[in-house]
């Protein structure tokens, strides 16, 4: 009897779509689980795509991984991006053939209405060209001359509010931010934008590369007031986590869409002081992301900076070093797709060793676990679960396991990139309906 109702709340959570869902489970649902494990839904809900059309698929082995303003012209494009595990345009040059992108089954968000599109780009960080406020638009865009009526103020919402009425009612419209929404407006302002013009929404902080961005007004402001942030306090993978945590934040109501994250694969700054961001640094940053919640990843792939520039960087020479990384994890999201499209799980799993983010999923009849350190130390870490027999651990893409003693195994994390993704193997999963 007891089994049969921590397997209905499973279902009722995983199944709790209401446009004011919460990250939290309904109380009902919470009542009939163990002491101390909660159910968390993901944001937006399992369904939250098939309400709009244009849209993408609520097919729970679906997950986001896009690149952001490439251009689609033929087969050996759409083959060559599939290959390193994309399944997403954000943004398409003018002359990209979203047609061709549809017919290959991959998905494509163009910022014009365009036939086979799977929703729209509205804008591009207009937080930071347009500003937070009400003004009358010219109708020009960055670099194009004064933007706001009069020019001294900001238009930012009335341009959001213009463009995207030149798409279908119905649907599914994106829009990133920038720097505006995590660090410069007040917010409610930066709320404004999050909540009031697009369904899914990002925010783009380069904490790897972004030369400006451990100032005392940006990266400083939010961790050492009044200061820079050093490099080894500043370009952590952490860091891409608590953005996708801030735009979270000022989601209202709480949980109710789908934020995805921005992680770079090149060098996106001409400034000297940038530096490239490295393969371990992209899979950390990606990780993190997901770990706290992002719903979808989308690459930025242009080089503006170093000894090769690029528009294509996950397609040129360029991206050599950082590709191989790029499609390994890649490739590991979408085989953990329905488990990532799952209900997180808190107080099942946990560990006494401080600066170590988990999330803890179940599907298919495993639990995983993806833990990331967010030291810069090697320093051995022991997990705990609450309930539960599992056997072994399997440490996916390393090609090891790790045998369970009792309820407790240990592994070692090197560094503040240090991720590791684990499924558990065999035994019971704490009769969460998941065996």
């Amino acid at each position: 009897m007891w089994k049969s109702a921590i397997i209905m709340a499973f279902i009722l959570a995983a199944s709790y779509i209401s446009p004011s869902a919460r990250t939290d489970v309904p109380a009902s649902a919470q009542v009939l689980l163990p002491p101390g494990i909660s159910l968390h839904p993901i944001d937006g809900g399992t369904a939250y795509y098939g309400r709009f059309s244009p849209s993408l698929p609520d097919d729970p082995g679906f997950f986001p991984v896009g690149v952001w303003f490439e251009s689609v012209l033929s087969d050996v494009d759409i083959a060559t991006d599939r290959a390193a595990g994309l399944n997403t345009y954000v943004q398409l040059t003018d002359d990209s053939n979203v047609d061709l992108v549809k017919s290959n089954g991959l998905h494509a968000f163009p910022s014009t209405t365009k036939s086979g599109s799977s929703g729209f780009v509205i804008s591009d960080e207009v937080d930071m060209w347009g500003g937070g406020g009400n003004s009358n638009w010219t109708g020009r865009t960055q670099g194009e001359g004064i933007i706001c009526d009069p020019p001294d103020s900001a238009c930012g919402y009335t341009i959001q509010e213009s463009l995207k009425l030149q798409f279908p009612r119905q649907s599914l419209l994106y829009a990133n931010y920038g720097k505006g929404v995590t660090f410069h407006l007040k917010d409610s302002e930066a709320a404004q934008f999050v909540n009031q013009y697009q369904d899914v929404v990002s925010a783009d902080n380069y904490w790897f590369t972004d030369p400006y961005i451990c100032s005392p007004v940006e990266g400083g402001a939010v961790f050492a007031p009044g200061r820079d942030l050093s490099d080894e306090e500043c370009r952590t993978a952490a860091h891409y986590g608590w953005t996708v945590d801030r735009v979270r934040s000022l989601v209202q109501p709480a949980g109710s869409k789908p934020v995805w994250a921005f992680v770079e694969v090149g060098q996106p700054f001409s400034d000297p002081a940038s530096p490239p961001i490295s393969p371990a640094q992209v899979r950390a940053a990606v990780w993190s992301s997901l770990i706290h919640g992002a719903r979808g990843i989308v690459y930025f792939n242009h080089n503006f900076g170093g000894t090769c520039l690029s528009q294509h960087v996950l397609r040129d020479e360029c991206g050599g070093d950082v590709r191989p990384a790029v499609t390994a994890v890649n490739h590991l999201i979408t085989s953990l797709a329905p488990a990532l499209n799952a209900p997180s799980i808190t107080g099942l799993i946990t560990s006494g060793t401080p600066g170590v983010d988990m999330l803890v999923k179940a599907s298919g009849g495993h639990l995983y676990l993806m833990a990331a350190s967010t030291r810069n130390e090697r320093r051995d870490v022991a997990f705990s679960l609450a309930c539960g027999s599992p056997e072994q651990v399997t440490v996916l893409d390393e090609g090891r396991t790790i045998s369970m003693s009792g309820k407790t195994f240990t592994d070692t994390f090197d560094d503040a990139n240090a991720v590791h993704v684990y499924r558990f193997d065999g035994g019971s999963s704490c009769n969460l309906g998941i065996n």
